[in-house]
């Protein structure tokens, strides 16, 4: 026995007693469906018992199994490689289980005379270089990454990958997305990743509500390496684990936290005191942390913190203040849902003078997000490029003009559900922005309307690139006829759902735009028809890559104008327009063009006539939507999906799929 074992009588037991704490444990992956068990008090005999059958005694053969946990632990520590280990732990639950708690400073060094003989003979056979050392070379990467979800996400997986990527490169990622099953994850999971995955780096927990502080802990204690850390949705974890991933994980720097309502501001504050090189923090709807917590963060990690994220807490107007003065080294800031915090913090953190290097600032929903408190945010933040301000009900022209001429660095502006955002507030703000605009947005602004009178004196914008115009619906003809003078380079255009506007506005803005046109979204406009799509295919059918026409009027008169003009096309949306097989066989017959999306979902007219010139155009199509095209038989689309299987010259492979209540469609995906 001591052969097999490798164990001499100077071999120290690890410390401690049984590996489990709580004797109840041991039995959890090897009776998952009881509710309670308790292991024999008293241990097995080695030795070979008799049994009584048939008037006769026969000797039942030895087994390992009757071993205790103990024993097999020292066992499993003491062989001489990692995938030895693995292979043992394929044998039973029971054997994993004891596998996966082993951890690396337990495993002994200990070899038999056989073992050393095949360690320098694996020497000899790599150039110097042992079996073992390649091993302990390769278990400190930590490059690899696992995703649990749903039922997946158990105890019994966590092991098994504890165990089988120590002698694989080590785990460095571990994603756990969680369900409601009895059989979820728990602190048997997290203790067996601890104990065998001591260079994992990230770690994602989402709706765990079995995952406590005992859990987080052993993480804590065992992956000291840890530098991101995401908790979502566990209500079981509370400022405890954050103590001790503080105390065991000092190089962490990515910490998220959303919907942990039993964190506050002491686990925040362990975090700022030992975590220096903290960078991005995010923090949602966690009602326990307030200004303390969120001060601690931003005054602790004032050179080092990047990214701040604050959403649905209890702060005021003093964590706007602490951010403004120790924000040195933020450049993205995001507020969202902050009900308690006034006019005033937003200007004290704009007159702090201490977010020089601020690049994004992106607003939600926060009542104090006035005009004189974003006008101070734009003046002492003059490195603010991206500026997003979202259901800001009190912003109004003039405050949305001092802001756009304060903040002179600004490169893209977007807004959304700001309704007292007019007309004339729309072109300040494009006006005042200076030379270095280049994106700007406007979505679902109802006080935006065309007006006869009242515009300011309108100068050209050089540098604005791309315009979208989402959902506004008194945006109309006026307006697109004063942008055109105003924005004669624009190159990517989105007018999306805006009932308003006809084809004379939109030809006006086509005629001015210089420097050609690369993307055009037209969706939703059901006033424009064939004779737009004609004008931008001969003005712009040089440059144009994509080209959204969904539920407007067009005919097949558009496709043979698109078919003809633009070649550089690669992406066609004409969902439901009302175009038929005529349409579809003429943008087939020219087809220099070098098309790889269309979607023709909805087209009523388009019936199975159209299946050789879809073949056709499969030999370059990567994406293919036929949805709701119910003039289309299941049959035609069997049909198409075999010819366009696969093609091998562009290497595609085509996925069909059949849907009774949406209709009939397939897509296919291009793989190296």
């Amino acid at each position: 026995m001591s052969k097999l074992f490798a164990f001499s009588g100077s071999d120290d037991f690890c410390p401690g007693g049984s590996i489990y704490p709580n004797l109840k444990e041991s039995s959890l992956f090897l009776y998952p469906n009881q509710d309670v068990y308790f292991p024999p008090c008293k241990r097995y005999r080695i030795s070979a018992p008799f049994v009584f059958a048939g008037g006769k005694f026969e000797q039942k053969k030895p087994s390992i199994e009757v071993l205790p946990d103990e024993c097999l632990f020292e066992i499993f520590r003491r062989l001489p490689g990692g995938q030895e280990r693995s292979t043992c732990a394929c044998v039973s639950k029971r054997w994993l289980t004891l596998v996966s708690n082993i951890r690396r400073d337990e495993i002994s060094d200990n070899k038999t005379p056989q073992a050393s003989d095949l360690e320098h003979e694996n020497t000899d056979k790599k150039g110097g270089v042992s079996s073992e050392d390649v091993d302990l070379d390769v278990e400190g990467d930590g490059y690899l990454s696992r995703s649990l979800d749903g039922k997946k996400a158990t105890d019994i997986r966590l092991a098994s990958i504890a165990v089988g990527t120590a002698s694989r490169g080590g785990l460095g990622k571990l994603f756990i997305r969680g369900s409601k099953s009895r059989h979820g994850v728990t602190t048997v999971g997290l203790r067996a990743i601890s104990r065998g995955c001591p260079s994992l780096r990230v770690l994602s927990l989402w709706n765990l509500s079995s995952v406590g502080d005992e859990g987080l802990c052993e993480i804590a204690n065992g992956c000291h390496q840890l530098e991101k850390l995401d908790l979502c949705h566990c209500p079981s974890i509370t400022d405890k684990s954050l103590l001790a991933v503080a105390k065991g994980c000092p190089n962490l720097t990515d910490l998220t936290i959303e919907g942990c309502a039993n964190i506050g501001n002491e686990g925040l504050q362990a975090i700022a005191r030992s975590c220096p090189n903290l960078k991005s923090v995010s923090i949602k709807d966690c009602p326990l942390v307030g200004d303390q917590g969120v001060a601690s963060l931003l005054s602790s990690a004032s050179y080092s913190l990047t990214k701040v994220k604050l959403q649905a807490l209890n702060i005021t107007d003093v964590s706007l203040a602490v951010i403004g003065h120790y924000g040195k080294a933020v450049t993205d800031l995001s507020l969202t849902s902050l009900p308690n915090v006034s006019e005033k913090g937003f200007w004290v953190m704009g007159n702090g003078h201490g977010l020089q290097k601020l690049k994004s600032f992106t607003v939600t929903s926060c009542r104090g997000a006035t005009d004189s408190g974003l006008e101070a945010v734009g003046k002492g933040c003059p490195n603010l490029k991206q500026l997003c301000l979202s259901k800001c009900p009190f912003l109004s022209d003039k405050g949305l003009s001092s802001l756009a001429k304060a903040a002179g660095s600004l490169e893209c502006l977007q807004l959304e559900e700001c309704h007292r955002i007019s007309q004339f507030g729309f072109f300040c703000s494009l006006i005042n922005c200076g030379a270095k605009l280049k994106v700007t947005s406007f979505a679902n602004c109802l006080g935006i309307k065309d007006l006869n009178s009242g515009l300011p004196p309108l100068s050209p914008c050089e540098s604005l690139r791309s315009l979208s115009i989402h959902n506004c619906p008194g945006f109309g003809d006026a307006s697109l006829f004063a942008l055109g003078k105003l924005c004669p380079q624009l190159q990517h255009v989105e007018l999306c759902g805006l009932h308003g506007i006809t084809d004379a506005g939109v030809l006006l803005l086509l005629e001015s735009c210089e420097a050609g046109l690369l993307k055009v979204n037209l969706s939703g406009c059901v006033n424009l028809s064939d004779k737009v799509v004609q004008s931008i295919s001969n003005l712009h059918g040089w440059t144009l890559e994509l080209l959204n026409l969904d539920g407007c009027k067009i005919s097949d008169a558009s496709l043979v104008a698109i078919a003809k003009n633009c070649q550089l096309l690669t992406d066609l949306d004409i969902s439901k327009c009302t175009i038929t097989d005529s349409g579809i066989a003429a943008l087939a017959h020219f087809n220099p063009i070098n098309l790889q999306i269309l979607s023709v979902s909805g087209c009523s007219m388009v019936s199975d006539k159209s299946l050789p010139s879809l073949g056709k155009l499969g030999e370059t199509l990567l994406g293919l939507n036929l949805q709701q095209c119910k003039a289309i038989s299941s049959r035609a689309v069997e049909l198409l999906t075999e010819q366009l299987w696969r093609f091998p010259s562009s290497g595609m492979i085509c996925y069909y799929f059949l849907s009774l209540t949406m209709g009939v469609g397939f897509f296919m995906a291009e793989f190296p």
